[in-house]
């Protein structure tokens, strides 16, 4: 899998392994020594997999890194009736001492990252303003239908669940607010007309003539 044997700055030190993936099986080790395949049961069920990229089929390959690069190390072999052995795995100091330096680092320090939404707006203007219009309106719409079973979901496992396990869940549904919150905003510039060079941006695609966007 990609990223996971690449060197990468992160927070201003170079690590060994970059792949998110990579701090979610330390801190899950951290629970107790694990077999890969209960590594991936256990992110599953606490819902780690929605705000880490997850491939379950490459987790075995993620833990193999670990240990190769001396952060995890093998504790025993489990074997359940005529099922094949699994291999145990646990943290070594040394993983430890990673998994606290890199999750401090991503909790402390700000990093620049490229969402893809960034990336479309950033190219929009290659689109007609009425049709970007139509499609900010479809995102709109989905982000509240985003928005409404998030909220559903959270109030329903916030019954069962201490809101320590479950921050992540309001972040990803505080920053899709906002989104919504800027969309709409945006939109209702496009609808007025009232956002700067918007008819110099019409007429390049009407004319296909170079326009001029200076303030």
């Amino acid at each position: 899998m990609a990223g996971e044997s690449e060197v990468i700055a992160v927070a201003g030190k170079r690590r060994k392994l970059g792949n998110p993936l990579a701090l979610a099986v330390l801190t899950t080790l951290l629970q107790k020594p694990m077999h890969p395949y209960e590594i991936a049961q256990t992110l599953r069920s606490q819902g780690k997999d929605t705000s880490t990229k997850t491939n379950y089929g490459s987790l075995y390959t993620v833990v193999q890194n670990l240990e190769k690069h001396g952060l995890v190390e093998v504790t025993g072999v489990e074997r359940q009736g005529n099922r094949p052995e699994r291999t145990v795995y646990g943290l070594t100091g040394a993983g430890r001492e990673e998994m606290a330096e890199w999750l401090s680092d991503l909790l402390a320090i700000p990093a620049k990252e490229y969402p893809i939404f960034e990336t479309a707006l950033s190219l929009m203007a290659a689109l007609p303003p009425e049709e970007v219009e139509r499609l900010l309106e479809t995102r709109l719409s989905s982000l509240e239908v985003q928005l409404a079973s998030g909220r559903g979901a959270l109030a329903k496992v916030s019954e069962t669940v201490p809101r320590l396990f479950l921050v992540e869940v309001e972040y990803q549904l505080h920053m899709v607010q906002a989104q919504a919150d800027w969309v709409g905003g945006f939109l209702e510039e496009l609808r007025k007309g009232s956002l700067p060079g918007v008819d110099a941006w019409r007429r390049f695609h009407e004319t296909g003539e170079p326009a001029d966007f200076t303030p």
